[in-house]
């Protein structure tokens, strides 16, 4: 496809985001069975929030473009097909991970939420109520709706030599990462990309891209359309929103500290012990370890979303081998604001050492990691790395025009109230801290705050 002719010539206005309500997340269709299933009738709220201050989206995205395409997302119904194919396909070795019921109310009766949308203060102001149900998978719509209609407002300010020369600049960047990555022993990347893509069309460009160059590497797409039309491995088990919840339904502060096991009881009965992998970061990684049950250990792996990914993989194996399990069989998943450099230093950190006394500081500056006659293999845990942003939307330094206007923003659509009470992250960076003032220093105070850093977000 020519990329730069397409979005050249191309009539914007009548070009959906949103072509299938597949187009998400695979966690988030497998949430939306569990909450189905056990929270039915609860209400909740999600609210967009740019943490990217410093753009104004709501003058960089024309609101009515928004509103037609949050319209047109909202039309939409699931496909025959695509249902055929989630009650029929294997997803982790497993067949029937969809229940028939959830299908057939998929196909009959879901339906997503109405939306509030203004512009207040610069920003565009985005907030979904209604039933927990209806209201889950607006999350990664609206945030792939709101990225590509800035990267749309970027295209039209350029020609259409100048829109080429900026794919082709995009391409080479793709390609000196893949090349970089290619035949490293024992890789294991999958595309997080979903929710901060350029668009969707560069979104398949690039998972094309990864399957044909790193072919066995490359694990699959959390995107669960990508997924469906390329025979893709899906990608994607659990998120945050889930112990948010279930923390703001609690009566009591021993609830409240309670919620982030019991989800993982739910969750695990839920899906007959599959789909274990931990997100132990909403209130704090090093006290959720600290206090976790026993069994919690016997978990698949965990997912590292906003701790240093060479702290907290030291901190999970540490915690491993005092609960007597092995952790070379278990799997270690880091996913925040990764890039090539940090891939290739945290697979050859936990994935195989390349000589004894290197500290965490050398692999962080990740040399060339693919000369196998080099490696000592010695895996500590079996890593693997979910690729997003800086993999679906780098076109930094790209524009020739020289100007930062295709540089990814740091934007997030939360749940922010259950059944009208607010909901809070705590997250392992004090400044991603999500809810409320007051609230999210009272968790402050019931969590504590250790092994919790405060950095700077990058996306």
């Amino acid at each position: 496809m020519n990329l730069a002719r397409r979005a050249h010539d191309h009539n914007w206005e009548l070009d959906p985001i949103t072509r299938s309500l597949l187009d998400t997340d695979f966690y988030k269709l497998l949430m939306l069975q569990f909450i189905w299933k056990h929270f039915g009738k609860t209400r909740a709220s999600f609210t967009l929030m740019n943490r990217t201050r410093e753009i104004p989206l709501g003058e960089v995205v024309r609101i009515e473009e928004l509103r037609e395409q949050l319209e047109s997302t909202r039309k939409l119904r699931f496909h025959k097909s695509e249902l055929i194919w989630l009650a029929g396909n294997t997803f982790y070795g497993r067949r029937g991970m969809f229940e028939p019921a959830f299908l057939n109310w998929l196909d009959q009766d879901f339906r997503l939420s109405e939306f509030e949308l203004a512009v207040e203060d610069g920003q565009i102001a985005l907030r979904f109520d209604g039933l927990w149900t209806e209201t889950t998978l607006w999350e990664i719509y609206a945030l792939s709706a709101v990225d590509e209609l800035k990267s749309r407002a970027s295209l039209k300010q350029l020609s259409e030599f100048e829109i080429d020369i900026l794919y082709a600049r995009a391409k080479t960047r793709l390609w000196e990462k893949m090349e970089r990555l290619r035949g490293v022993p024992g890789l294991n990347v999958s595309d997080f990309g979903t929710r901060r893509r350029h668009s969707f069309l560069w979104h398949e460009y690039v998972v094309k891209a990864m399957s044909d160059v790193l072919e066995e590497s490359f694990a699959g797409s959390s995107n669960t359309y990508l997924a469906y039309k390329h025979d893709l491995e899906a990608i994607g088990t659990n998120a945050h929103e889930l112990p948010m919840a279930m923390a703001a339904l609690a009566d009591t502060e021993e609830e409240l500290k309670q919620a982030q096991y019991r989800m993982l009881e739910l969750w695990q009965q839920t899906y007959q012990g599959e789909l274990l992998i931990l997100l132990p970061d909403t209130y704090g990684t090093t006290q959720f370890l600290r206090n976790a049950p026993d069994w919690v250990a016997d978990w698949t792996g965990q997912r590292i979303d906003s701790k240093d990914p060479y702290l907290a993989g030291d901190e999970y194996i540490a915690w491993l081998q005092e609960r007597g399990r092995d952790p070379r069989q278990k799997r270690l998943i880091a996913s925040d604001a990764l890039d090539v450099d940090a891939i290739l230093g945290l697979h050859a950190y936990f994935g195989g050492r390349i000589a004894e006394g290197l500290d965490r500081a050398e692999f962080r500056r990740a040399g060339d990691f693919r000369d196998a006659k080099k490696w000592k293999r010695e895996p500590r845990i079996r890593f693997s790395a979910g690729w997003g942003t800086y993999l679906t939307n780098d076109f930094r330094n790209c524009n020739p025009r020289g100007d930062e206007s295709f540089d990814p923003v740091s934007l997030v659509c939360k749940l922010s109230a259950v059944d009208g009470r607010p909901a809070v992250k705590l997250s392992d960076n004090y400044a991603k801290a999500m809810g409320p003032a007051a609230e999210i220093e009272r968790y402050r105070r019931l969590f504590g705050l250790e092994g919790i850093a405060n950095v700077p977000v990058a996306v």
